[in-house]
């Protein structure tokens, strides 16, 4: 188990997106519109997948579509945008949303982006507020991705702990001496001690503090003794 977390564990996860793919997915019944965004998405590095309605992407989500950026309008002939969104939450698919419309609705752009659409944008939009929501959606879908992958991370790692381990463990990151560990556990301050520097090695960790950070974020630091 690799134990690159601990680096992660007592700072910001970062928001570098060089390791994701700059795929984006537009979904859009407008054949023109289609062909012109995917001109200038790919000037700038992107790579293109166009959809004319939300029925043929949702297949390629089936079938295996690479995760990228969805840009997506509202109102699309069979399946709409938002009803496309809610499918996709409910199998629980990746893809993060940038929302088109040809005009300004307020009801449906909050209850987009509070199910989790990056941004909801009116047509015809410019070019560089179009790139910038692109961008935005694809660093946040990274940043979750990497917080996800550290979760599971470090669940793993916690887990490989043996049940005394993980005892002293508790122990260690809720501030506790050796000796008030070694009195509750009804062994010596010696065992105790070993039993620490185990857990510091499997977890690979630098410092208490880096434990500490490790049972906050996985919501496992509670004041109960």
């Amino acid at each position: 188990m690799s134990r690159s977390w601990i680096s992660v564990a007592v700072g910001k996860i970062g928001c570098d997106v060089t390791d994701v793919t700059h795929l984006v997915h537009i979904v859009d019944d407008d054949a023109s519109f289609r062909k012109a965004i995917g001109r200038l998405l790919q000037t700038h590095g992107y790579s293109v997948e166009e959809y004319e309605i939300a029925d043929q992407f949702l297949e390629r989500v089936r079938a295996g579509a690479e995760v990228g950026c969805i840009l997506l309008d509202v109102s699309l002939p069979g399946l709409s945008g938002p009803e496309l969104q809610s499918r996709l939450f409910e199998v629980g698919s990746p893809f993060p949303i940038v929302f088109l419309t040809g005009h300004g609705d307020i009801p449906t752009t909050v209850r987009a982006i509070k199910s989790g659409a990056e941004d909801f944008l009116t047509k015809p939009v410019q070019g560089q507020a179009l790139l910038n929501s692109i961008g935005r959606a694809i660093a946040r879908h990274e940043l979750e991705r990497r917080h996800q992958q550290w979760l599971r991370n470090a669940r793993a790692l916690l887990d490989s702990l043996t049940p005394r381990e993980r005892e002293v463990f508790d122990f260690i990151v809720r501030g506790k001496l050796n000796k008030q560990a070694a009195h509750a556990l009804g062994i010596t301050e010696r065992t105790i001690k070993a039993h620490r520097q185990r857990v510091i090695d499997k977890l690979g960790a630098k410092s208490v503090a880096d434990l500490v950070s490790m049972a906050e974020r996985l919501g496992v630091l509670t004041l109960d003794y």
